[in-house]
Formats: C-alpha cells, sequence, structure tokens
C-alpha cells in the first residue's frame, strides 16, 4: 500500500509586533523587527482531521494584551473544518498562547506529553518567572479532562494516525513536544514552539523563554532529522510562513504547509 499523505493548514488568527531585543536571547541587531503571528495548525486526510494546539482564547488575549484577527475556532472553520467533530487534538505544550478553547472541541481526545502535565502541575508552578507562561484556567481545565477520561498521554515517541508521529523535545517548556507528519512534498516537522521563527533554528539563536537550553537545542537537531528538508520544518510563531507557502483561495491567513513553498 502506498504510504499516507495528508493536508497540513497553517492558520493565522493574531499578531505581536516585536524586535529582536524583545525574543531572542541573543539578538544580532537589537531594534531589527521580528514581529510574531500566531497560529492554529490543521492535519487532514486518511479520514481523519487532527488539530494541533488550541491557542488563546479572547479572554486570554485580554489580559496579555493581544488582539485577535480572528477566532482561530472560526479560521478552521474556514476549511470546513467543524471542531464538535474533531476526535484528535495535540498540544504541543500548554502555555497560555496554545492552549484555550477546550470546550471548543467537545468530542476530541487531547494528547499531551507525560512531561508537559508535570511541569505545569508541579513545584515549578511555585515560581513567578515559570508559571507567568501559563494560565491556571487551562491548567485546572486540562486536569479536569483528566479525570474525564479525555486525555491521551505520551512518552516520548508515539504514532497517533497511520504515519503522523509525536515526539518530545523539551526545552521551550518542560514537555514540548512536535508533530511530524507525510506529505505529498515529504515528511513535514510543525515544530510550533520548539522553533518560533526559522531564525532560531538555522541561526541557533533562540527563543527568550526557555526551560532548558541544552535540551532546546538539541531539539533543534532532532526536528532536521525527522524532517525531509530546511523548509519541512515549520515554525510555531515566523511571519515567513504566510509569506512563503501557498494562500489557500482567497484567504491570505490559510496556507498549505503541504504544497511546495513559493518561493
Amino acid at each position: 500500500m502506498p504510504p499516507p499523505q495528508y493536508e497540513v493548514f497553517a492558520l493565522r488568527y493574531a499578531r505581536m509586533e516585536a524586535t529582536q531585543a524583545d525574543v531572542l536571547i541573543f539578538p544580532d541587531d537589537h531594534t531589527a523587527p521580528m514581529p510574531l503571528d500566531f497560529y492554529i495548525w490543521a492535519i487532514r486526510g486518511e479520514g481523519r482531521t487532527i488539530v494541533l494546539d488550541t491557542d488563546f482564547d479572547a479572554a486570554s488575549g485580554k489580559r496579555r494584551g493581544r488582539a485577535w484577527l480572528r477566532s482561530p475556532i472560526d479560521a478552521l472553520k474556514t476549511l470546513d473544518i467543524d471542531p464538535a467533530t474533531v476526535e484528535d487534538v495535540v498540544l504541543s505544550h500548554m502555555h497560555w498562547d496554545h492552549a484555550g478553547h477546550w470546550a471548543e472541541f467537545p468530542n476530541a481526545r487531547f494528547h499531551l506529553q507525560d512531561a508537559e502535565m508535570a511541569y505545569c502541575t508541579g513545584r515549578c508552578m511555585g515560581h513567578p518567572p515559570l508559571r507567568r507562561t501559563f494560565d491556571i484556567e487551562h491548567v485546572t481545565t486540562a486536569v479536569e479532562h483528566v479525570f474525564a477520561e479525555r486525555v491521551t498521554f505520551h512518552d516520548g515517541t508515539e504514532e497517533i494516525a497511520p504515519g503522523i508521529t509525536l515526539h518530545l523535545v523539551g526545552g521551550h517548556s518542560g514537555g514540548m513536544q512536535v508533530m511530524r507528519v507525510p506529505t505529498a512534498r515529504g515528511r513535514v516537522v510543525l515544530a510550533s514552539d520548539a522553533a518560533h521563527f526559522w531564525y532560531n533554528i538555522r541561526k541557533r539563536n533562540p527563543f527568550f523563554i526557555v526551560h532548558d537550553l541544552g535540551r532546546l537545542m538539541e531539539g533543534y537537531v532532532l526536528c532536521e532529522k525527522l524532517a525531509d528538508g530546511p523548509d519541512h520544518i515549520i515554525p510555531g510563531h515566523d511571519p515567513e510562513v504566510r509569506r512563503r507557502f501557498p494562500h489557500v483561495g482567497t484567504d491570505p491567513d490559510t496556507m498549505a504547509l503541504h504544497l511546495e513553498p513559493v518561493d
């Protein structure tokens, strides 16, 4: 049988202006613009739809001074994806901008690394600098879903659908995971915040929020091993994704990552 192939989409829903000094540990040019885009990802094929990350809700965005361009849930609907029918949601990690909207996926199982749940409910959350990247509402909702038997935990690498694998990298957060997806152009790695920008991984210049710098750097190596090429690693917040990949129809904020880059 031929190997499975999936469509993969990045859907932009928010943006934040920043400079290198705001987002890099070692800025090369402190004043150089380095804005962040915020995405939700959808994987479709083999009779299933998987969503990667659920992203921030309106309340979280307001508390932290972020504004939506559109709701990430509404963004999914532009691809005719009804969140109520999605059966698998993967959370790359539990940071506030990746782990909202649990209620909008009433029939989904949520996939999370053991290490991430232990991190966001453990002793590290007793330290303000470590817990500031989490919303307590998201963490307590995750615990409620555990008790409702709707969370599937993973300890490292695991296949969650034919050809689709999750890989523990850590680094940015205690249990950060990436997803590898086979597509028509090869194996794509959805890095989420394992690499916020292509700049991080290609220049080995990390994003400034780090739980374990050594594991973050090794995560770059793993992403490169898993992907079929540099352009097959999709960073989590890079505006270049929107410029480099074909848009879906007339929607300027939905990109087809299973197609070849346009430049």
